[in-house]
Order: structure tokens, then sequence, then C-alpha cells
């Protein structure tokens, strides 16, 4: 802003002599808030410049009223002569808005001479009245059910500028008097009285007036409207209690109509009370919308306890919903009149019997006059009789005896197996009419329904006394093989449920049949092998849940052919030489074949493929299960008919030898195979010359080929070994370990000098001390010695030991030898060190103290952490 007064004022300098200038501005102005448009703040005047130029349209002009652009402008009075006044479009409020404006009037004439003042106005504050937010501005609606207790109904709140501010608070009334609500100063509406809907004020309209601290008002209006509840019991318009009817009125006949109302209604919709009837009663029911009552069923004078006492009282409830809610009752009374036209009737008019089939003729079925009476008070009105039995296939099954006693007996037969009777469908209708014996004669029909009732008198059995089936041990899962059928002759026929109640085992199946249990179809659950079992004996078991009966079925197993031969050898090696004589059997070679299902004269053999120059044959060939092996031709190596002197012999042995030509093709044939290995040798090994006849001496050769098939057998060799040699090891390395622990080694002989008389053997010891103690030995090890108890040092790489305490300080010791006991004393020089446990010499040995490292004593450990299980060795006799 200030850039754009320094513009203005270069530009004045610019245009020279009397510069355009405001008058009576800069000022200060005020206006109070909400002042409507065009309210007068200041007046101002222009001074022309030298030049007299006019101000230019549009100017003076407002260019900056932040933060409200448009509630301020000027308005032009004469040529000089303006005032600045409000505009409208925005609103002044003291309370929300800016209270102080910097408003910079700019003028500018023709010529472009400028001039800037500032108007500063300032907003005052006004009092206003106060105001309802919101809805409540407009009105509000309540709403209060009814029989609600005296108490609070709503608080209302009023907004004041000026009040809120300062926490003066508003004042309230209720301007429209109201003996049924009442209002604190605060506000809080309440209702003074229990409100009734049905006392005529539905609704109420009530002026609510605030007012604040300087005595400004405002007012709305709330609509209380009161919410019908169901508070009220409907009550009984009709006046009649009591009501006489004649008896025998017709069924639906209205008798009465009960009314009731109900308060709570209000009329704007038709009524919905409900009336029922809550007393049980067998002839009247009421219409639950209209409450009128009808006649539900036949009403006899003379029935029941109508004979005794012809009123008939009814309670009819009203209410004014389904459950719940209100609900009134009164009682109704109906007094029957006697009128005389009864006919003579019973309890039941249809009856029911079942007679069993068995039953005997001159059976009593039915007695009629337990059931029958005539309601009439007076004879001759109530005695009556009945007429002859009638009915389709009842003359001559069923009779009245003695005739119009109304006593049904039996006469017929009522098997219910007899054609006759199953034709009737064992089931018959018996008529008979009850009447009156005076006039008018009335009279009923009584129905008789007797159905025979069958009795089990058949039991049920299988059409044979057993069953006997094949079936080829070739037939396949789920063949039928037979059916079984049992019947019982008794009616109606009950179905029959079939099982195997045992037999039909094998090896590898529980029950290598089933049976359907509807229809008794017998069938194979798997194959069947006549080789293990040729027949089984079931037996089988049908019910029809009366009876139960058992039959034994044999299914045999028709045998088939559907096993190979099987020969011993399977396999076998020979050895000939080359000169054997034609038809001489080979090592006397003997092949023996069995075969289940077939007979021993049923085999064939022939030699497929290795047979070559057919050097080779069987005899017999065919019709034995035992046949040898031949040299058929001679062997010609020196002709070159003959080069292999190894033959492997493919032998087929073929079981259809006994089957012809022509039904070979259409017979199962199953064939197996041997194989025969032949060496041929050039020179016999032995030929006995001692008798005339050249005698061959054979010599089988026999190799212990491997075989693939037989690979787990260097596998399990190869594994067992090597778990037995790691076992052999792991024992030598526990016993090395045994043995170093309780034996320790010593890498010299230990020689203990015995002591000798004479100061000689005391000098080779002393010389042996002090050649240890020159090693310089650290002593970084101590122990206790077992056998003195003393302390001494030792060095665990070297095993060097010595005393703790100063030698001068022990006391001598004894040493045993073998002349007796010598006292040695231990001798503490300078040069001569002290003896050491352990430390032993011999004449001409050197120190020993490096080889009994381990011999370091209790508590001393090694290298390795562990702990010397020696003890220091004891001090030598000398020898």
């Amino acid at each position: 802003m200030q850039k754009v007064v320094t513009l203005l004022l270069l530009l004045e300098a610019m245009a020279g002599g009397k510069a355009l200038h405001l008058v009576h501005l800069p000022a200060a102005s005020s206006v109070a808030e909400n002042s409507p448009p065009g309210t007068l703040m200041h007046k101002f005047s222009v001074n022309l410049s030298t030049s007299l130029s006019p101000v230019a349209p549009g100017f003076p002009l407002i260019i900056n009223s932040n933060p409200l652009i448009e509630a301020f402008r000027v308005n032009r009075l004469s040529g000089t002569n303006f005032e600045v006044v409000t505009f409208g479009k925005q609103r002044l409020d003291f309370e929300t808005g800016p209270n102080a404006f910097d408003l910079q009037i700019y003028v500018k004439d023709e010529v472009g001479v400028t001039d800037l003042q500032v108007l500063t106005v300032q907003v005052t504050d006004v009092n206003e009245p106060p105001e309802f937010q919101g809805s409540l501005a407009e009105g509000l609606d309540l709403f209060v059910t009814e029989r609600a207790n005296p108490g609070f109904i709503y608080q209302v709140e009023a907004f004041d500028p000026e009040d809120t501010r300062r926490h003066t608070p508003l004042s309230y009334f209720l301007t429209s008097p109201s003996r049924s609500f009442s209002m604190s100063a605060n506000g809080t509406l309440f209702s003074t009285t229990e409100l009734d809907f049905e006392a005529g004020h539905k609704s109420f309209c009530l002026t609510v007036e605030v007012r604040d601290s300087g005595g400004l008002k405002a007012s709305t209006a709330l609509r209380v409207s009161i919410v019908n509840v169901n508070d009220e019991i409907p009550f009984f318009t009709s006046p009649t209690r009591v009501y006489s009817i004649p008896e025998e009125l017709r069924a639906g006949t209205i008798v009465a109509n009960v009314t009731a109302e109900d308060p709570d209604h209000d009329g704007s919709s038709p009524g919905h009370l409900l009336y029922t009837i809550t007393t049980v009663s067998k002839y009247f029911v009421i219409n639950q919308l209209t409450g009128t009552i009808q006649v539900a069923q036949r009403i006899d004078r003379d029935a029941g306890e109508l004979r005794q006492n012809p009123t008939i009282s009814l309670e009819v409830l009203v209410r004014d919903r389904p459950s719940g809610g209100q609900e009134n009752r009164i009682q109704i009374t109906f007094i029957v009149e006697d009128v005389n036209d009864n006919p003579a009737t019973c309890n039941k008019l249809t009856f029911s019997i079942m007679v069993p089939e068995t039953a005997a003729n001159g059976t009593l079925l039915l007695d009629l006059n337990k059931f029958c009476f005539d309601s009439d008070s007076e004879a001759p009105n109530n005695a009556f009789n009945f007429t002859t039995p009638s009915g389709m296939g009842s003359s001559r099954r069923f009779l009245q005896n003695p005739a119009g006693s109304g006593k049904i007996v039996l006469i017929g037969d009522l098997d219910y197996e007899n054609p006759s009777n199953l034709a009737a469908g064992n089931r018959y209708t018996v008529i008979i009419q009850v009447q009156d014996v005076a006039p008018p004669y009335y009279k009923n029909n009584i129905y008789i329904s007797i159905l025979t009732s069958p009795e089990n008198e058949f039991p049920l059995v299988f059409e044979r006394a057993s069953y006997v089936f094949a079936v080829s041990e070739l037939r396949p899962a789920r063949t039928q093989i037979g059916q079984v059928r049992a019947t019982d002759e008794d009616f109606p026929q009950s179905s029959v449920t079939y099982s195997i109640s045992s037999g039909g085992a094998s090896l590898q199946h529980p029950n290598i049949f089933w049976i359907n249990p509807k229809m008794g179809g017998l069938q194979l659950v798997t194959k069947a092998d006549y080789e293990t079992t040729p027949s089984y004996t079931l037996r089988i078991q049908a019910t029809n849940g009366k009876d139960t009966s058992s039959v034994t079925v044999t299914v045999n197993i028709l045998g088939e052919n559907d096993e190979k031969p099987v020969c011993t050898p399977n396999s076998y090696f020979l050895a000939i030489p080359v000169d054997l004589k034609v038809g001489t059997n080979i090592q006397n070679f003997k092949l023996t074949c069995t075969d289940p299902d077939s007979s021993p004269r049923s085999f064939r053999y022939t030699i497929g493929p290795g047979n070559i120059n057919s050097h080779f044959t069987f005899s017999p060939s065919a019709g034995s299960n035992v046949t040898h092996l031949l040299l058929a031709s001679h062997f010609d190596y020196a002709g070159g008919l003959d080069k292999i002197w190894d033959y492997k012999l493919l032998v087929y042995i073929t079981d259809d030898n006994l089957l012809s030509s022509r039904t070979k093709a259409g017979a199962l044939v199953e064939t197996g195979t041997v194989t025969l290995n032949v060496k041929v040798i050039p020179h016999p090994t032995t030929i006995s010359t001692t008798t005339p006849r050249p005698r061959i001496t054979y010599q089988v050769l026999r190799e212990n080929t491997y075989s693939p098939s037989a690979w787990y057998v260097p596998f399990v060799v190869t594994l067992g070994s090597i778990l037995l040699l790691g076992f052999l090891v792991s024992l030598l390395i526990l016993l090395a370990k045994a043995i170093s622990r309780h034996c320790p080694c010593k890498t010299g002989k230990d020689k203990r000098a015995l002591a000798k008389k004479g100061g000689t053997d005391v000098k080779h010891v002393k010389t042996a001390v002090v050649e240890t103690i020159q090693m310089n030995t650290v002593f970084d090890g101590e122990a206790v010695d077992p056998v003195t108890g003393e302390i001494y040092e030792f060095n665990t790489k070297t095993g060097a030991r010595k005393w703790k305490d100063p030698p001068a300080q022990r006391p001598a010791r004894r040493q045993p030898s073998a002349q007796g006991t010598v006292a040695v004393s231990h001798r503490a020089g300078a040069g001569e060190g002290s003896g050491l446990p352990g430390s032993t010499s011999q004449e001409g040995e050197g120190p020993r103290s490096t080889e009994r490292a381990q011999g370091a004593g209790l508590g001393a450990r090694s290298r390795d952490g562990k702990p010397y299980t020696t003890a220091p060795s004891k001090p030598h006799s000398a020898k």
C-alpha cells in the first residue's frame, strides 16, 4: 500500500501547482451494528487541482476495506462533495465480525492527479433481541403420551449476543395461559396435570416468549400433541344379557348380537375390537369382528346336560388388540326351549370294528343299545327299535339277534385268505336304522364298518427244502449264482428280507457271497477258487417281521483249467560228453510236473528256442506227468554242423494233451516253463577201460553265480560287516580308556633301590635329587601325598614334584626294606634339595621325575583337565 501512496505523490509532483486533495480526511467515524443499507457514516469533499479538472467518473472509491469488501461504499452528492455510507451486502455484526475498519479512499481527476486518505470506522455494539435457533425459530411440534406423570417435557433455549457474552441469563415465559403446562424462568417446559387423550384435548398450542436484560424479546410457538395410548377399557353397549331360543336351530343361526365400544378409539377408522367366547361351548360360536353369536351345532334340549338344565351360560370377552391391550367381559345366558322333535339317536352313528379272522360264529360284535337313546322326556316318544341289517356282503355274515334288539352277531366265515373275502377286501359295511316307535317315526342310519384283521396262521417257508447252485471259478464278482425265495400264505403279504447267517468264508474274505436282501439273488463278491474250496455251504435266513425261516444253500465251484503246470526242478544244469550215445537219458534227468486242475495224463512237453539241430527230446513227450531228457541226435562239431557247446533249453509244459484238436482252440490251456542249461564236454574227464563196454564219468560243474534279483544279499552282508567292525572298534577304544584310567603306563621300570648301609648309597640318592632340581622346573600344581598326608607341588607338564613345606620341618620317616625298617632323614641342604615324593633313581640312572608326571597325587589334573587317578608313589625301600 505504501508503494501505491508513493506513486500517487510522484504523480502529483509531476503535475505541479496546487494538488488535488481530499478535504475532511483523514477522519474517524462510527456506525452501529446491523445498520441498514445507506446509513451515513462520514461526508467529505474534494479540492480540485489548479487545472480544475473534475473528478474522474467512478471516483472517489474505497480501495481497501478488508475483511469485508462489500460493507461500505461512496455516494456522490455533487461534483466535489461525497459521503461514505453502508452498502448492506455484508452485515456489520459487532459480536461475530470485525469491530474496526480502515477505509482507504482514493480519488483521481480526469488528468490523472490523485489523492489517498484513510477513514477509520468503528462498529458500535447495539443491544439485539434474543433469537430462537434452528427449527425452534419456526415453531416446534412436541409429543407427549397420555397418562404420563406430570413433569419435564422440553427445554427451550434461545440465543442473545450481548447477554450470552456477558453470561446474563435470559427469561422465558408462556404468553398463552394453560392449566396443563408451565414454564420455568430458564425455559423448562413442564406438564402440571396428567394428560388424557380421551378427555377432549388432543393437542395444545403454546406461545413461548424470551426476554433479554435490555427488555428485547422474541417468541415462538410450541405445539404439544397428546399421543393416545391404549389405557381405556372397552365397555359393552348391548342391553340384553338373557336370551330364550328354541332347540334344534340350524347351525349358523344368529341368536344374539353383542356390541361394545373403545374409548381409546378416535373414530377416524372403523373399530377393531375383537370378540371371543372364553367358556367352553360346543353349541355357539361368535364372530370375532361383529360380536354376533351363532349356533355352532345342533342344540338338543333332551340330551346331555340340557336334559337336566336347559340353561347355557357364556362369557364373552372383548379386547382392543389380538394380544395384550385392554379387555372386558360380560355374561350371556341362553335358555333352550324344548320342542318335541327329537328322533331316536345314538352317541355314535358310525362304528368301526376290527374282528380277527379266527372269530367263531355267534360272536357278539356290537350292542347298539349301549350307544342309542331317545332324548324325549316322556313315552312313547322315548321308545325306539332297530331295522334289519343291510349292506354289501353282510347278509350271510352278520345278523341282528334277536331281531330289533340292536345286537350284531357273526354268522359267516371271515377267513382272510378266502377268495370271496379277498374279493370283498375283507371289509364289510352294515347299515341299520334306529327309529321311533311313535309318529312321526324319526329315524337315523347307523353305519357299522367291520374290518377283518389277519392272523399269523401260516409259517414263512422257502420254496425248496435246500438249494444247490454251481458257478465256475472263473466267473467275476457280481456274477448271479441263483435265487432263493421264501413265501408266507398269510395275507396281506409282507416283504421278505434275506441275509446270509453263516458260511461263505474264504482265506482272504470273510464271505465271498452276497445276497440281495429284497430279491434273494445270490451273487459273488469275488472270484471263487476251486482248488482252495470246491464247495460252500451257506445258511440263508429269511424274515418278514413276524416269522423267520432258514434254508441250506450249497454252492459248488466248477473247476476250470486256470492253473499252470509246475515242474520240479524248475531250472537245472547238465553236462554231457560230446560222444554221448543217442537215446541216452542225460544224467538220468527226470522232470516231474504237477497241476492242481489237470490230470497227470494231460501234459505235453515241447522244447522251444535253444534246441539247435534238435539234439534233445523228452520221453514220453505227452501223456504223463513224469518225463526224461534224452539225446535225440549226435553232435557233429568236426563236420561243422554244431558250433555251440552250451545249450539253454526252454521247455514248455502244456496241459492240453487230452483235448482233441477240435476243442483245443476253445478250451482253456495253461503252459508252464522249465529252463535247462546243457554243457557239452569235448573230452570226457574219465573213461573206464576195465570193462569191455566203455563207461563215462560225468563231472558236474556247479557255479555260484550272482542273480540280480538277490541284490540284497551282498548289501546285507556288507552292512552287517561294517556294523560289526564299528562295534569292535568301539569296544577297543573303551578298553584302552579303561586301561589308561586304572593302570597308568610308565616309560621306565619301576625299580626301587633298597637303602644300603654306608654313605655311598646315600650319596647316590642325593645326586639324583640334585639333578632333578637343576631342571629349573616351574611347579604349577598342588596335591596331597596319600602316604604321609603332606602337601607337595608338581609340574603338570613334566611331572616334577617337591614338598611344599620346608624340608627341615618334616620329621624323619621310616621306610620298609627287605631286611627290616630303615630310617631315612630328608636333608635340606642348599645344594642337596629335598626328597621328592615319587622321584626315585637307581644306581647309574638319572632322575625319573619327568617319567612320573601322572603320579602327581590326588587333586592333580592333566593337560586335558581330567584328575589323575593314581597317587604319588611311595618312597622305595633300599635293596
